[in-house]
């Protein structure tokens, strides 16, 4: 199956699915709390059994990963499968806040060929297949050109930032955060961001349509320590998450490269 005809089933599944979010919400949802703490929506189940059935109806012999499925280690078999967060910013969402997404990424070898992050609210449309660039609403997107840190927009806790335990203080800097993992990566991609980071893990399906999306448009993507992501592993983890403008991501490493998060 060629990239562009992946892209087009995932972008239709992803709209389809933003569309029946804001339907949901709308009507007014259930909640609950997962272990852990973190809230989940009748919405959210929603969304991953539409999408659930849309794709693999289309593409039976991949794989499927979700943050709302129960995983099935076959995937790890298959040679294709799709990686998917029916509702990114699930707080966000429930908040009334427009910065929640539905992300899709189809992953091959431990890395995504295709994927969109839709932000249904926005009707914001951020796509990329590899080597084909990355875009917002059909038109080519970049990351910044910002080359300092005094002053840069990044997404991320401002409490981390101004803890006192760090060896060498940060600079001014205006620090914003938005719930969904993906929307920050794709603002970084886009250049509304100059970088996003996050030292705790993250999981496959937060990262892996955005990871592809930011690269394709030039952003540099990775764990804290500079290494890049690998997919579809029995744990569906990463350690934690830079995202940042080219001459940014140098600069930001030198100051946590040291730290060692959990694992």
């Amino acid at each position: 199956m060629s990239l562009q005809a992946d892209l087009e089933l995932i972008r239709g599944a992803a709209v389809e699915a933003g569309k029946l979010a804001l339907q949901a919400r709308a009507d007014g949802l259930k909640i609950w709390s997962k272990p852990g703490g973190s809230p989940v929506t009748d919405a959210d189940i929603a969304v991953d059994i539409l999408l659930k059935l849309r794709l693999l109806a289309a593409r039976p012999n991949y794989g499927w990963l979700s943050e709302e499925t129960v995983d099935d280690p076959v995937r790890l078999s298959l040679p294709r499968l799709f990686v998917v967060d029916p509702i990114d910013g699930t707080a966000a969402y429930l908040k009334g806040k427009p910065w929640f997404t539905v992300c899709i990424a189809v992953v091959q070898a431990g890395q995504p060929t295709c994927a969109v992050v839709y932000a249904p609210e926005l009707d914001e449309m951020y796509e990329a297949t590899v080597g084909g660039g990355a875009f917002l609403n059909g038109q080519p997107i970049r990351p910044s050109n910002a080359t300092e840190l005094e002053a840069a927009n990044i997404l991320g806790d401002a409490r981390m930032f101004a803890d006192p335990r760090w060896p060498q203080p940060w600079p001014p800097m205006r620090i914003e955060a938005r719930n969904s993992i993906a929307y920050r990566v794709v603002q970084v991609a886009c250049g509304a961001f100059d970088a996003a980071l996050a030292l705790t893990p993250k999981c496959d399906w937060d990262l892996a349509a955005a990871d592809l999306i930011a690269r394709e448009a030039g952003a540099c993507v990775g764990d804290h320590r500079g290494l890049g992501f690998t997919y579809n592993r029995p744990a569906p983890m990463q350690r934690s998450l830079l995202c940042a403008a080219p001459s940014l991501q140098q600069l930001i490493l030198q100051r946590v490269s040291h730290i060692d998060p959990p694992a």
